[in-house]
């Protein structure tokens, strides 16, 4: 019988993973990307049913809590079929974070396929910001698939801004009033030196946590929730909204101490740590010969002693890790 529950050095359970299904996106966006991608051939990705096998052996071991990530997910040609099979696995949280593009004729079947929740990336209410955030994103077409979400009748929807000094920071207001409005939940993310970029100074750019929230303090009072959220972001609410306002902050609040997540990149690495490069080649295994769940079991097993007591981010703009964001799974 598989034991009952990941754990690491020090001691954290490990029971929530954020799978990769592609590094394939239809946007651009400034800190995820460069503007001139290559992308990984087709043989280097793993298969929906090698993501499920890796799916399924993780919840045998103890998770609770999966993500479907990308580059963007639901560019993956029969991401429907994989929604489909975790779906039936009994998860307590199955989640997916989209770019929205492809919600509008999206929503409702990942819903009916077993999807729990959606994270929606929207850094912009301006179209011509968010099509120079994006590179080639059409803001028009994220909003209906907000709303497409909603009348799925989607409960979990958060949307997610990465906050930029000098492209976004204004809007925070703006952002908050929406997230009202459609009543879902809101989170500010501090940007992460994740890959080469040239197209804007990260240092110059990084607005901590404490600055957003400073801005919104402006505006409404803002009271730390009790609910855990079982992931990196510390919430508050406001007293006059159901909207939770969220912030994930790898600089300036690091939320190493309680880490319970992993990543599986598209390609089939066990990233123990959003920061470092501690990884472990799933891929070799699910490939080898003869596969079984016993080997790809034990070897995630050992990879905890890899995952690091904490990541070291900079505030100076300097990379630290070489892949981009659309390689790690957001």
């Amino acid at each position: 019988m598989p034991q009952s529950k990941l754990t690491d050095r020090f001691g954290r359970t490990v029971n929530y993973v954020r799978l990769s299904v592609t590094d394939r996106c239809d946007f651009r966006c400034v800190y995820c990307m460069a503007e001139d991608m290559t992308f990984l051939p087709r043989q280097q990705v793993l298969t929906l049913e090698e993501i499920a096998r890796v799916a399924r052996n993780f919840v045998d071991l103890g998770t609770e809590k999966i993500r479907l990530t990308g580059g963007e997910p639901l560019v993956r040609k029969d991401i429907l079929e994989l929604v489909k099979e975790i779906g039936t696995y009994g998860l307590r949280d199955f989640a997916m974070t989209t770019n929205g593009s492809q919600l509008t004729t999206m929503a409702e079947p990942l819903r009916k396929a077993g999807m729990h929740r959606l994270n929606i990336s929207l850094d912009s209410l301006d179209a011509d910001k968010f099509r120079n955030i994006t590179r080639t994103g059409k803001l028009s077409q994220v909003l209906d698939g907000i709303d497409a979400a909603r009348e799925a009748g989607f409960r979990g929807i958060k949307i997610n801004t990465v906050v930029m000094k000098g492209r976004n920071d204004e809007e925070i207001p703006e952002l908050i009033e929406f997230a009202r409005k459609k009543q879902v939940d809101i989170s500010f993310i501090e940007e992460m030196p994740l890959g080469e970029i040239s197209e804007h100074d990260r240092g110059l750019a990084l607005c901590t946590s404490e600055e957003v929230r400073d801005i919104i303090r402006k505006h409404h009072e803002l009271v730390p929730a009790t609910e855990d959220s079982g992931g990196p972001a510390r919430y508050y609410r406001m007293e006059d909204s159901e909207t939770r306002v969220g912030f994930i902050s790898p600089h300036s609040h690091n939320f190493c101490s309680t880490c319970n997540r992993v990543r599986v990149t598209v390609e089939g690495r066990l990233l123990l740590c959003l920061g470092n490069e501690h990884s472990v080649d799933l891929r070799r295994v699910l490939r080898g010969n003869p596969v079984t769940d016993d080997k790809l079991r034990e070897t995630i097993i050992n990879a905890m002693d890899l995952k690091p007591e904490r990541h070291h981010f900079s505030t100076n703009g300097d990379v630290q890790i070489l892949r981009f964001m659309n390689m790690t799974g957001g």
